[in-house]
This record gives C-alpha cells, structure tokens and sequence, in this order.
C-alpha cells in the first residue's frame, strides 16, 4: 500500500502525521515551520510511498468555514500542484486541538510539557489522521 499523510497545517507550525505502510494506525511524525512544509515533504515523498495527504479543515459550529480556512485553501491548491500524482483529501478537524491537550493530560504528561504548541500540533494532526482512517473504513 503505502503511508498516508494528515497535516494540521497552521500559519506558524504544522502538525505531521503518518500511518503505517498498511494504513491502519495514525502516528505523530514531527512539527516543521510551515514556511519549511513543503521542502519537508517533498524529502519524505522522495523516500516513502505516500498514496494520499489529508488536510485538516477548520469549520465553525455552524459548518461553515472558519477564517483559518483562507490560509489552508490556498495551501491545498498549492500542494496539488506541488504532487500532482498523489490526492488531497480533508477532515473537519474541529476540537482536535482541545482534544490533543486533554490525551496529552490523560497520558500523564507534565504541565510544562502540555504548552509546547508543537506537540500539540503534532497530536492534532494524528487525531486529523485517525478520524479520516475511521471515515473511509
């Protein structure tokens, strides 16, 4: 098969996660500068098969947009075009990140540690990740 590839892409940092190579299980990758993202996973699509990327996509209460989304559009597109070959697919990632800090909690890990937004970041792109391997199973 190949990896998938969940991004909580943001304006400072984005959250990267990966599945296994039989797209089952979600993992926390890393947190890169998103102005370092797409140098990034060019080197990681040049030494894995990578069969899909899922962007996050921020939405209100109402469904609607949230104003983030004019930052990330853009970025979709631009990722397109960057790996025209591999497809781009979306996931509400509403409360992922209230989420992430409430495993980071859960797992016991120390308050000093629960505000480095990086992992937070990186926690949410792996929740990002799991629901849409939940949606298409």
């Amino acid at each position: 098969m190949g990896r998938i590839v969940g991004l909580d892409f943001g304006r400072v940092r984005t959250g990267i996660a990966t599945t296994d190579e039989m797209q089952l299980i979600a993992s926390g990758l890393t947190t890169v500068p998103t102005t370092e993202l797409l140098s990034f996973l060019k080197k990681f699509v040049a030494e894995e098969k990578v069969t899909s990327f899922v962007v996050g996509e921020p939405r209100q209460m109402n469904n609607m947009p949230s104003e983030s989304e004019a930052i990330i559009g853009p970025f979709v597109e631009v990722l397109k075009k960057t790996f025209p070959d591999i497809p781009v697919h979306r996931q509400d990632e509403r409360f992922t990140s209230q989420m992430a800090v409430k495993s980071m909690v859960a797992s016991g890990m120390k308050k000093k540690n629960r505000r480095d937004k990086k992992m937070v970041d990186e926690i949410s792109a792996t929740l990002i990740l799991q629901g849409y391997l939940e949606r298409i199973k």
